[in-house]
């Protein structure tokens, strides 16, 4: 049986989302089992919820994933082993994929679309920041806006004072909808920032550990957790496995550093090995990624670039991440460069996404990269973000010319020199002016695109990429 659930959602982005989603799950976890979940294509949220709740956090992103069954698939396989589920939203609650033609009232993508296709009721983290009574009409607005939404409690964040909270409190129970936590700010546990979010679990370490801790005692403190418990509920529409990760070991044990996948090895001991690259620099990794490719038969071994050998393998995968903060220790790793050049050599296939893209380039902010593909790269002052329909424009392992995918770009990186002649381009897609665009370079069997993908779209693909390596 599936796990009763509830999504935490905000009027809008910076309200504490995380960090009230990152300490209650665990304190959830000393109490039960709880699965976490992330709306949206972030990768960063996802593993503080690994460190907080002791197991893998999956993306529900219904444009990436492809519409509401793999959503509620995945929301399945996630919670069916679960006592309770915790979704965090991303910005507010109606903010998502803007479509002149689309539901305006629940734009695809948005948290209040994820709650909706999964009828799973909603608590509203709100910042009470510079408000008073007013905060009644905000929270009404909200809880009325669509009528498959439903607002079932209030979490105050950053209070100022007990009448403070007296005050609000009063207006919100005035509207009807329960108020389950009010927490004061706490300025000491706000996790750091930088130019593409918070900083990584995997970077801050022991830092991010005592930061989850003083998260938990926070919640605990002014959090009714028993109300929240009280308030999920199992969805209201029927779901169903994840069909390719039935019987498949998960992932939870593998992005805390432990490899292989528990039983993978054992289960396909002639199958091929798939390096994946990790570790700081390159942690932008779906759940999915590493279950998939134990579930077509290859045996996944992750490695940290900074300090690790390449490992012997036959593919090898380098996700997003942040390069970037340390070119320089990238640009010393010789031997690295000189083992990826000979797996290519040999036949082997490699995939870079976005950061996979910048380390598989010719330089980054003037620093030697793998040489693989003749690019060089620079931070730029602007951020790339956003959704993209792409058609695929050559065939390569994990492609066929032709076949569409929705994808996301996050990065403040560009690229100032690309190849004329030997590469083909990936992809194609127009940009919001409708201009055709093309990006990304395939050459044999090395792909490389600033495009980020959810392995759970494209199972066919990856299933025909693990085949051609065995």
């Amino acid at each position: 049986m599936v796990a009763p659930g509830f999504v935490l959602a905000a009027p809008k982005s910076g309200s504490g989302k995380t960090t009230i989603s990152t300490g209650l799950l665990r304190v959830l976890s000393e109490q039960m089992t709880v699965a976490p979940f992330k709306v949206g294509p972030d990768y960063i949220d996802p593993g503080y919820h690994l460190l907080a709740a002791g197991r893998a956090s999956r993306n529900l992103d219904p444009f990436l994933l492809g519409g509401a069954d793999t959503v509620r698939s995945l929301y399945h396989t996630g919670a069916e082993d679960a006592d309770i589920a915790v979704v965090e939203g991303v910005m507010g609650l109606f903010d998502g994929r803007f479509d002149p033609h689309g539901d305006v009232l629940c734009p695809e993508g948005s948290t209040a679309d994820v709650a909706r296709q999964l009828g799973l009721p909603v608590v509203l983290v709100v910042d009470t920041r510079g408000t008073a009574q007013s905060i009644g009409a905000l929270v009404r607005g909200f809880a009325t806006a669509h009528p498959q939404v439903r607002v079932a409690g209030v979490i105050f964040n950053r209070l100022a004072s007990a009448k403070h909270e007296a005050m609000l409190t009063q207006a919100v129970q005035a509207v009807g909808v329960p108020v389950v936590g009010a927490v004061p700010s706490f300025p000491a546990i706000e996790l750091p920032s930088r130019h593409l979010g918070l900083v990584t679990a995997v970077e801050q370490g022991q830092t991010a550990e005592a930061a989850i801790a003083a998260m938990a005692d926070h919640v605990r403190t002014h959090v009714d957790v028993s109300a929240l418990i009280a308030l999920a509920q199992p969805p209201t529409v029927n779901t169903t496995p994840f069909a390719p990760l039935v019987g498949v070991a998960r992932a939870h044990d593998l992005l805390r550093g432990n490899a292989p996948i528990p039983g993978d090895a054992a289960a396909h001991p002639d199958g091929p090995t798939v390096a994946v690259a990790a570790g700081p620099a390159f942690s932008f990794l779906y759940t999915e990624h590493l279950e998939l490719l134990a579930a077509f038969g290859a045996t996944t071994v992750l490695f940290d670039p900074l300090h690790d050998p390449l490992p012997e393998a036959s593919a090898l995968v380098i996700p997003g991440g942040f390069p970037e903060l340390y070119a320089e220790t990238l640009a010393a790793r010789d031997d690295v460069r000189r083992d990826i050049h000979r797996l290519i050599a040999d036949g082997g296939v490699v995939y870079g996404e976005c950061a996979g893209l910048l380390w598989l380039g010719r330089s980054l902010d003037s620093h030697r990269m793998l040489d693989v593909v003749p690019t060089d790269a620079v931070m730029g002052a602007r951020l790339t973000l956003g959704y993209r329909q792409a058609t695929a424009l050559t065939p390569s392992p994990l492609t066929a010319e032709g076949m569409r995918v929705c994808g996301h770009e996050f990065h403040h990186t560009k690229l100032v020199s690309t190849p004329e002649e030997q590469w083909s381009p990936m992809w194609g897609w127009r940009d919001n002016d409708d201009v055709p665009m093309r990006e990304g370079f395939v050459r044999g069997k090395v792909m490389a695109s600033y495009l980020h993908l959810h392995p759970a779209a494209m199972v066919d693909q990856w299933r025909q990429l693990v085949a051609t390596l065995a």
